[in-house]
């Protein structure tokens, strides 16, 4: 069975996300074709999108290699989904389909409920769930797409502290809701602008072992562990 290439290029980026590929190191098709269990013409494929997106540079007589953002780089992501989430918000609100409202209102109730209970790790990718939908409900592929790589490569190069308050975090959730469920795309944009700059303010580099920011050149380095093809995500 011939694995897709975007199956394999999930497969790159979310170990690179989670520090199993360096920072820097060198991502050979021969040892990633043989890592997911696939042929070194998707894994040709995957790296030529990942480079794209700016997580894989191709260096002259090394090849393709991990990228190595710099601390402004990192920064500047930060600043760019400041400015494109409530964007994406607002567009939302015009756009949006009542398929995506039934979905972002049972993911906030969902949420809500997790938070009272204190249960982090749902948090985590609820909120995650809830972001990517609103962006779906933009009504723009291109939009959606850019605040998907936004969230990718800030994952990577960011750890991030979980809110001071759960329940009032997931509160502002609901206020984006009820804005883009009424239509009201400057509500929308305003009460999502806020809770972005709330949530960027809970990010910090990532820090290498030696105590130095991971954004230089230093490595965040983690176990290697296999993957299944069958298990790559779609």
């Amino acid at each position: 069975m011939r694995i897709p290439a975007h199956s394999v290029c999930t497969a790159i980026r979310d170990d690179i996300v989670a520090g199993v590929h360096e920072r820097g190191s060198r991502l050979t098709e021969e040892l990633l074709a043989r890592r997911y269990g696939v042929s070194r013409v998707p894994v040709r494929e995957a790296l030529r999108t990942l480079e794209a997106e700016g997580f894989v540079v191709t260096r002259r007589h090394a090849g393709a290699c991990v990228a190595e953002p710099t601390e402004q780089e990192a920064a500047d992501l930060l600043e760019m989904r400041l400015l494109l989430e409530p964007l994406g918000a607002s567009r939302a609100a015009q756009r949006r389909t009542e398929a995506h409202l039934k979905v972002l209102r049972g993911l906030v109730r969902l949420g809500q409920e997790r938070a009272r209970q204190g249960n982090s790790e749902d948090l985590r990718s609820l909120g995650g769930w809830f972001h990517e939908t609103l962006a779906q409900a933009s009504g723009s592929p291109a939009l959606a797409s850019t605040l998907t790589q936004l969230r990718h490569k800030i994952a990577w190069m960011y750890a991030t502290e979980g809110p001071p308050d759960p329940v009032e975090y997931w509160a502002e959730h609901g206020a984006i809701v009820d804005a883009v469920g009424r239509g009201d795309g400057d509500r929308a944009r305003a009460v999502t602008a806020l809770h972005t700059e709330r949530a960027s303010a809970a990010h910090r580099l990532r820090l290498a072992p030696g105590g130095e920011r991971a954004g230089r050149t230093d490595r965040v380095r983690n176990s290697q562990h296999p993957v299944n093809t069958p298990s790559l995500r779609h």
